[in-house]
């Protein structure tokens, strides 16, 4: 897959979790690093049919997130079922990389930063 393909791969699903999911929302970067990694993360896992962690109550909330976006990601992008388990980590990988800057070292919301909080 060439760099302009993933761009535009990982430009899909950004746009829907932009669009449809609200936990990208949260008020502080330290919660929006963590969300990210485990809903991403276990995102990637339920893609690729490898075991994902649902130990603690964080990880099963990650891990319900997760299965709502695999699922919709499923049903409205259909080449990911086209991609093999290579494809998809290196799909997923940039979306990550791609959410953390949106949600987090590129916004402009400075209540991330506040240490009150």
């Amino acid at each position: 897959m060439g760099e302009d393909l993933l761009k535009a791969r990982v430009a899909q699903l950004e746009n829907y979790i932009m669009k449809k999911c609200l936990w990208q929302f949260h008020s502080r970067a330290w919660d929006r690093e963590k969300q990210n990694e485990g809903i991403l993360t276990k995102t990637m896992q339920i893609l690729c049919g490898e075991p994902v962690e649902k130990e603690s109550p964080a990880d099963r909330c990650y891990w319900v997130d997760a299965v709502c976006l695999a699922d919709a990601y499923k049903s409205k992008f259909d080449w990911i079922s086209s991609l093999n388990t290579n494809e998809i980590k290196r799909v997923m990988q940039g979306l990550k990389e791609r959410i953390d800057f949106v949600t987090i070292s590129g916004s402009l919301n400075e209540e991330l930063t506040v240490q009150q909080y």
